[in-house]
C-alpha cells in the first residue's frame, strides 16, 4: 500500500541501516564526497528545517549537479533566442520541437557522454545513444535518424586509438540493433581531447502536432507508472560523475558508467510510441541523467504537484538495494508515465505485449511534497520545488586569457607562407581531420527504414518524410580551434557553418540545438570562453533565425586540470519543401561550370594548414559577418529552389582546394580550376575565410547566375569546370599546383584514418 498522507511539512525520515547518519554526514561532511558544498548543505538543511539522510543528500547532490540543474551557466543560456513562430516546444523538455507544416512537427535534441566515454568507451557512447532516443520519444515521435559529433586526441596515441575504435563500435552497436539510421556527424582529432574525448549524440524524430507530449505529472491521485528495464547499480551518480574533472581516480568510477540493450530500448520505443497513439498519457519522462530521481522530481515540480513512491514497487535486477543506489541508478530503458486513474491495466497490456515490466510504483498528491517509502517507512519528505527550481545559480567571475591578448600579435600566414601549395594539398588532404570517415560510417546502418535521401559525407545528410514531398536536411557542426582562438567569433562561426551546412543541400535552417563542451567554469578563463562564445552564437542565432530549442552544457572537461579545447557543438535541421530541391556537394556532369560565392581573405588562424605545418595554432580564427552570411544563404536557397544548382559544397577546414577534391570525388568527376586572384596561392587555395560556398552550375546557366548573386550583393568568381577527364587540375594566376589523377587522390583520401589505425595495430 501506497502511503496515504500529503504532509504539507517536513517529518524526521528514517535512517538505513548500515547508512550514514545525519549527524555523521554533517560532522564528516561526507556530502562533499557527492560533490556538495558546504553552503549547498546549509541550503539543503534549511529547505527540510532539519539534517538530512543520505538519501536526501544523494538526491539533491544528483539534482543540484551541474548536468541536472545548469548552475553555473544558467545565466549564460538565458542570452539564446529560445522562441519564434515554428516552435511549438523550446528548452525545458525532453527536446525541442518545430512545426514543419501539414500538422507536423520536428523533433530533436543533441546530449554528451563525454565523461561515461572517458572510462567505458563502448558503453559510455553506447549509452549515449539511447540516452537521447529516449529523449525523443517520450516527446511522442518516433526517431528517424542519428547523428553525433566526436572528439578525441591524435591517432597517434595507443590510448586514443582505443578509445576512437571502441565509442564508434559502441554508437554503432545501439543504433545500428534499435533499427535508427545513423546518416551524420563530424570527427576531429586534436592534442586537447587526449584525455576527455567528447561523444555528443543527436537524435531527429518527426510527430503530428497531436501526438506532442510533455514530462509533467498531473492529477491527484494518479498513478506514476514504471516501464521499461529494471533497476541495477549501474550509472549511480553518473549525473555527479559529468559535472567534476576526471583525474586518475575518474577509472575507479567505471560503475557510474551505464550499461545499455539496444533490443530492450527497442520494444520500449514501440511500446511508448502505441500509447500516444492510443492517448493515454498525461505525462511520460526518459529516466536519464539522475535516473528515478530527476524524472520523477521535474514531473512533479512542473506540474505543481507533489508525488509520493514506494520503492518496494520498483522492479530491481539486484538483491538488496538500498534506497540511495535505487534513486540514483541511471540503468538505462527505463520511463516513467502519469495516466488517469483507472487506465492502469491499458498501460499493463501494451507492455506485456511487447514484453516490457510495469509496475505502479506512485501516486501523485496534493501540496508539494516528494515522499519516498521503503520497507514501510518514509526515507525522504522533500519540497520538490526546492530540487528543481532552488538550486544554487552561480555567476562566476569571467577574466581574459593571457594567451587571447598574446595570440593577437600572432601572424597566422606568416607562419605559412614558405610553404609549397602543392606539398599542401597532399598534406591536408591525408589529415584525419579533412579526410573522407568513412571508416567510421561505415560502421553505421545508415539506411535502415529507407528514408534517407543524402548518405553521410555530404556537408549534411537528408532524410525524406514519408507520405510527404518534404525532406529534413540535419548537421552537426563545431570548430574548438576557432573558439579556442577567439570564443566569440568561433561561436558565430559554429552556427553560421552548421545553418550554411543545411542550406548547401538545399533546406531553409529551422532551429539549434547545442551541445556546449567547456572546461571547468570555477576557472575565470574557462567562464570568459563559455561566456563569450554564448555571445557569439546568441547573435548568429538571432541573425539567421534559428532559435535554440534545447541541449546540453557539459563542463567540467579536463583531464589533471587541463581544459579541453573549448567546443560548442551546433546541431541544425533544416525544411526542404519539395525532394526536388535535394541538393550535395558532388559535382554532377562535365562542362558544368564551377563558381565561388563569397571573397577569400588571408584567414588562416587556427586553420588545418596552420597546426599541420606547425603543429599548433595561434594568432586569430576567420572573421564573420552575420549580416554577409544571412545574404549568402538566402541567395542561394533561393538558387536551388529555382533548380539553378548542381551542386553546393560549404569551404570550411581546408579551404577550398579541399572543397573542390571531395566535390569531384563525391561525383567521380575531374575538374579543372584554374583561378586568377590577387590573394598569395596558399591564402587563395587553404584560407578557412567564412561566408563561402562552391556550387556547380549547367554551363548554359553560367551567366545568368552569376549576374543573378550579383544582384543579391552575394560575390562570385567563376573559378573552373567540371571534366569528363578523371583527373584534379588545379592552377592558380596560370601556375599549376595539383594535377594528379582522381583514383589517386579519392585513395590517399580515403584510406588515410584507415591506414593510420592498420599500421597503429601493427606496431
Amino acid at each position: 500500500m501506497l502511503h496515504e498522507s500529503t504532509q504539507t511539512v517536513a517529518q524526521a525520515v528514517k535512517t538505513i541501516a548500515n547508512e550514514p547518519t545525519p549527524e555523521n554526514i554533517r560532522d564528516q561532511e561526507l556530502y562533499r564526497n557527492m560533490g556538495v558544498l558546504p553552503e549547498e548543505y546549509d541550503q539543503i538543511c534549511g529547505h527540510l528545517g532539519r539534517l538530512p539522510s543520505w538519501t536526501e543528500v544523494g538526491i539533491y547532490s544528483v539534482m543540484w549537479s551541474e548536468h541536472c540543474s545548469y548552475k553555473n551557466s544558467k545565466p549564460l543560456l538565458r542570452k539564446f533566442p529560445t522562441s519564434g513562430p515554428r516552435v511549438l516546444q523550446g528548452p525545458g523538455e525532453g527536446a525541442g520541437v518545430i512545426d514543419i507544416g501539414d500538422n507536423q512537427a520536428v523533433v530533436f535534441k543533441i546530449e554528451s557522454h563525454n565523461h561515461p566515454t572517458a572510462v567505458e568507451p563502448f558503453q559510455g557512447a553506447a549509452t549515449g545513444v539511447g540516452g537521447i532516443i529516449r529523449d525523443v520519444f517520450s516527446m511522442g515521435a518516433r526517431p528517424v535518424a542519428l547523428l553525433n559529433s566526436l572528439r578525441f586526441g591524435e591517432l597517434e596515441s595507443p590510448h586514443v586509438r582505443y578509445l576512437f575504435d571502441h565509442a564508434v563500435a559502441g554508437i554503432a552497436h545501439y543504433g545500428n540493433c534499435i533499427g535508427i539510421p545513423t546518416v551524420g556527424g563530424e570527427v576531429v582529432f586534436d592534442p586537447s581531447y587526449e584525455g576527455n574525448p567528447l561523444v555528443n549524440a543527436m537524435c531527429v524524430g518527426v510527430l503530428e502536432h497531436h501526438e506532442l507530449q510533455k514530462g509533467i505529472a498531473t492529477g491527484v491521485g494518479n498513478p506514476i507508472i514504471y516501464v521499461g528495464a529494471s533497476t541495477g547499480r549501474d550509472g549511480i551518480h553518473g549525473a555527479t560523475f559529468a559535472s567534476e574533472e576526471l583525474n586518475e581516480e575518474s577509472e575507479e568510477k567505471r560503475s557510474a558508467v551505464q550499461v545499455g540493450d539496444p533490443f530492450v530500448e527497442k520494444l520500449l520505443l514501440e511500446a511508448c510510441i502505441e500509447m500516444v497513439k492510443k492517448e493515454m498519457l498525461l505525462g511520460i519522462q526518459d529516466m536519464g541523467a539522475a535516473g528515478l530521481t530527476c524524472s520523477s522530481a521535474e514531473m512533479a515540480a512542473k506540474g505543481g504537484v507533489g508525488l509520493e513512491m514506494n520503492l518496494d514497487l520498483v522492479p530491481q535486477r539486484e538483491s538488496g538495494m538500498t534506497p540511495y543506489e535505487i534513486m540514483l541508478s541511471e540503468s538505462q530503458e527505463r520511463m516513467l508515465l502519469v495516466v488517469e486513474t483507472g487506465r492502469e491495466h491499458e498501460v499493463k497490456e501494451v507492455c506485456d505485449r511487447w514484453g516490457l515490466q510495469s509496475a505502479v510504483v506512485g501516486r501523485v498528491t496534493e501540496g508539494n511534497r516528494y515522499q519516498i517509502l521503503h520497507q514501510g517507512d518514509l526515507i525522504t519528505d522533500i519540497p520538490v520545488n526546492t530540487l528543481v527550481d532552488d538550486a544554487p545559480i552561480y555567476e562566476r567571475e569571467a577574466r581574459e586569457p593571457a594567451y587571447y591578448t598574446e595570440f593577437e600579435k600572432v601572424d597566422a600566414y606568416d607562419q605559412v607562407k614558405e610553404v609549397d601549395p602543392q606539398a599542401a594539398f597532399y598534406k591536408v588532404l591525408g589529415s584525419s581531420n579533412v579526410a573522407s570517415k568513412r571508416y567510421v560510417y561505415q560502421q553505421y546502418d545508415h539506411m535502415v527504414r529507407t528514408s534517407t535521401a543524402v548518405r553521410p559525407g555530404s556537408d549534411a545528410a537528408v532524410v525524406v518524410i514519408r507520405g510527404t514531398e518534404k525532406a529534413l536536411a540535419m548537421s552537426t557542426d563545431g570548430n574548438g580551434r576557432y573558439v579556442y582562438l577567439d570564443p566569440e567569433q568561433g561561436g558565430r562561426i559554429a552556427v553560421a557553418e552548421s545553418a550554411r551546412n543545411v542550406v548547401c543541400s538545399g533546406a531553409e535552417p529551422l532551429g539549434v540545438t547545442d551541445c556546449l563542451n567547456f572546461g571547468s567554469p570555477e576557472k575565470p578563463e574557462v567562464y570568459w570562453q563559455l561566456s563569450k562564445a554564448i555571445d557569439g552564437m546568441s547573435e548568429a542565432c538571432h541573425a539567421l533565425s534559428t532559435p535554440v530549442i534545447g541541449g546540453n552544457v557539459s563542463l567540467y572537461n579536463e583531464t589533471n586540470g587541463q581544459s579541453i579545447f573549448p567546443t560548442p557543438v551546433i546541431g541544425m535541421v533544416g525544411l526542404i519543401e519539395k525532394r526536388e530541391h535535394i541538393t550535395t556537394q558532388a559535382f554532377q556532369q562535365a562542362g558544368d561550370s564551377v563558381l565561388l560565392l563569397g571573397d577569400t581573405k588571408v584567414e588562416l588562424g587556427g586553420s588545418e594548414l596552420q597546426h599541420l605545418m606547425t603543429g599548433s595554432i595561434s594568432g586569430r580564427p576567420p572573421v564573420l559577418d552575420c549580416k554577409a552570411e544571412q545574404t549568402l544563404q538566402a541567395a542561394l536557397l533561393d538558387a536551388i529552389r529555382q533548380g539553378m544548382i548542381q551542386s553546393a559544397h560549404d569551404l570550411a577546414e581546408g579551404g577550398l582546394a579541399l572543397a573542390v577534391a571531395e566535390s569531384a570525388m563525391s561525383g567521380k568527376c575531374g575538374v579543372r580550376i584554374d583561378w586568377k586572384n590577387e590573394l598569395p596561392t596558399i591564402a587563395a587555395l587553404y584560407s578557412e575565410t567564412q561566408s563561402r560556398v562552391m556550387v556547380s552550375v549547367r554551363s548554359e546557366d553560367r551567366a545568368e547566375m552569376i549576374a543573378f548573386f550579383q544582384e543579391r550583393g552575394v560575390p562570385v568568381h567563376e573559378v573552373g569546370v567540371v571534366t569528363e577527364e578523371p583527373t584534379i587540375a588545379i592552377s592558380y594566376n596560370g601556375q599549376v599546383v595539383v594535377h594528379d589523377s582522381l583514383a589517386s587522390i579519392t585513395q590517399l583520401y580515403e584510406e588515410a584514418i584507415l591506414c593510420k589505425m592498420k599500421a597503429s595495430s601493427m606496431n
